[in-house]
């Protein structure tokens, strides 16, 4: 038996999520089954992360463990060609050790997030990004943003859904930035609550609507409290970006 490693592409539109689901089609669900049209054997995919209905993957770590003798290169190959026409690509593969695991190996992981600010509608960019009509204060919102930072109770963001024994997370950063039309959000952490980052850049777009203070985004963290939360961004925009693991640095 060999432990591959995976790295996976995705537009999470089609999806329910990355985590298999029996109430329609998942990431999971899609690249086991191409794993075992490649080898005639079945196998489970473990991933670094789970992602809601309609979130999306840059650079998404994951591993079965596989008896055919295959090589990567080969493997990686096969299950693109199995994948068509879901919109999933392996963009590499390689052989780990049986210890390595995508989840608890994983010692980081960052995800960006897009706003989409401008009147126009969206076209090559829909279903891959929030549009927000209004002008955003891409500046306010980077202020507001540091309230976040460091080792917090983050109970405000957090689904009433979460499976986590603690809403108590370390925040490594939150930044934000314009680029032309977008506005950018960009965070890292250990692990994160489910909805985490979605509650926070719901925030952070009222903070750059002029809707919030930048001082509320502080006073919604203290209260520890799901009804300070002022809005849940959408799953479009929201895309899982990267893993880290400690080998490679």
């Amino acid at each position: 038996m060999t432990r591959f490693a995976l790295t996976l592409e995705f537009d999470g539109t089609p999806f329910m999520g990355l985590q298999r689901q029996a109430h329609g089609p998942s990431v999971q669900q899609a690249v086991e089954e191409a794993i075992e049209r490649v080898t005639g054997e079945p196998a489970i995919l473990f991933a670094a992360g789970r992602t809601d209905a309609g979130v999306h993957a840059l650079q998404m770590r994951a591993h079965a463990d596989i008896a055919k003798d295959i090589a990567p290169f080969r493997l990686m190959e096969a299950l693109n060609f199995h994948l068509r026409p879901d919109p999933i690509a392996v963009l590499d593969c390689r052989i780990v050790p049986d210890d390595w695991h995508a989840r608890f190996s994983c010692i980081g992981r960052s995800y960006i997030y897009r706003i989409a600010n401008r009147r126009a509608p969206l076209t090559l960019d829909a279903n891959r990004a929030w549009q927000v009509q209004k002008p955003l204060d891409a500046q306010a919102m980077h202020e507001a943003a540091q309230a976040l930072v460091g080792r917090h109770d983050f109970t405000t963001f957090r689904s009433v859904h979460c499976q986590a024994q603690s809403p108590l997370k370390t925040l490594d950063s939150l930044n934000v930035r314009r680029e032309g039309d977008w506005v950018i959000i960009d965070t890292a952490a250990r692990s994160y609550l489910h909805h985490q980052v979605r509650s926070m850049v719901g925030c952070l777009s009222l903070v750059g609507l002029g809707r919030w203070k930048v001082s509320q985004m502080a006073e919604a963290l203290e209260a520890r409290d799901r009804k300070a939360l002022g809005l849940n961004a959408p799953s479009d925009g929201l895309y899982f970006d990267r893993a880290f693991y400690p080998e490679e640095g």
